[in-house]
């Protein structure tokens, strides 16, 4: 089950409920210390779980994020501040250090980041946050990361060491939200990008440099110019096919609610069939589209639904849609 970890309201929709902590924590059947560590963004809850707390404060689970467009000022500085306070924590834990030498060994053994996860029994987004040395890591997964590596515990402990020292890390060691790098001249590519000493072969099976394209338009939609980059991604190629997907950029104008954060990056790949339960591109001109959770009527005839205010959006057989197979929640 994928783990989350996020801003989030659970605290105010608590007390606008007038409930206690120790209410919610007899209901999710866990201690008091860890409702207070999911209302501060700080413990990891599950799918399952957040439906659960939606439910026992009668919202929607979109509107327990914080969203900068529509959470009150306060509680998005603070959110920002504790982001910022646990990037700097973080950088002096090592951290940063322990995930650059995950992904500088990966490199070097010719893994995808999907084939490490698997190994180690993690989520591919949960590893790949460790990697990027914003998440934690447990006695346990540090065993089950060096196996999949091919170290014991103590060897890679060791390696990653005698990284760092020699400095070998230093352009492995990515800012917070490095997975969505910004293109500063239109002349750049993914052959410009640094890459680090494991080579550009080893890069290239690994992970795949997507572009990034949209800005906002009127009423949720969104202009995706594919003259206007306005980054870079990178994906692991085994949920894609590298020659013909691509990324979306999602403002907080976007019509799917607020259960995703308006950072979010939408890998997109025209090759796989959009289906009922998909969230898909819709191409309504040449450069414009709307983000829709797709769904199918009692005929079988697929629609698309965006809300706030909901709305129900017809999708004919002559359209473009495209299929979101990747969401990268930065």
């Amino acid at each position: 089950m994928e783990e989350i970890i996020f801003p989030n309201q659970i605290r105010i929709y608590r007390r606008i409920r007038n409930l206690s902590m120790q209410e919610l924590a007899d209901f999710l059947g866990i201690s008091l210390s860890a409702v207070s560590k999911i209302e501060k963004g700080y413990r990891r809850i599950d799918k399952d779980q957040l439906i659960r707390v939606s439910d026992f404060l009668q919202c929607n689970p979109q509107d327990i994020f914080v969203n900068e467009a529509t959470s009150q000022p306060e509680v998005v500085e603070a959110w920002k501040k504790e982001q910022e306070r646990r990037s700097k924590i973080n950088e002096r834990s090592g951290i940063k250090t322990m995930g650059a030498g995950f992904r500088y060994l990966r490199g070097q053994k010719d893994l995808t980041l999907a084939e490490v996860a698997a190994a180690s029994g993690l989520t591919l987004s949960v590893y790949h946050r460790i990697e990027m040395g914003q998440r934690e890591v447990t006695e346990k997964e540090f065993k089950d990361i060096s196996l999949a590596l091919g170290f014991t515990p103590e060897e890679l402990q060791l390696k990653v060491y005698d990284l760092d020292k020699t400095g070998a890390l230093e352009e492995f060691i990515q800012p917070g939200d490095a997975k969505f790098r910004a293109v500063t001249s239109a002349k750049n590519s993914y052959a410009d990008l640094p890459i680090g000493r494991m080579g550009l072969k080893s890069r290239e099976r690994s992970e795949v440099s997507l572009k990034v394209y949209g800005k906002p338009g009127e009423n949720g939609d969104i202009i995706l110019d594919k003259n206007n980059v306005s980054g870079l991604i990178m994906c692991p190629p085994s949920v894609i096919d590298p020659q013909k997907a691509y990324a979306v950029s999602i403002s907080s104008s976007h019509r799917l609610g607020n259960f995703f954060p308006s950072r979010s990056i939408f890998i997109v790949d025209p090759s796989r069939d959009a289906v009922s339960g998909d969230i898909g591109i819709l191409y309504t001109r040449e450069n414009v589209i709307k983000l829709v959770s797709l769904r199918e009527d009692s005929e079988g005839n697929l629609y698309g639904v965006q809300v706030n205010p909901e709305e129900r959006i017809k999708i004919s057989s002559t359209d473009t849609l495209h299929k979101v197979v990747y969401i990268s929640l930065i």
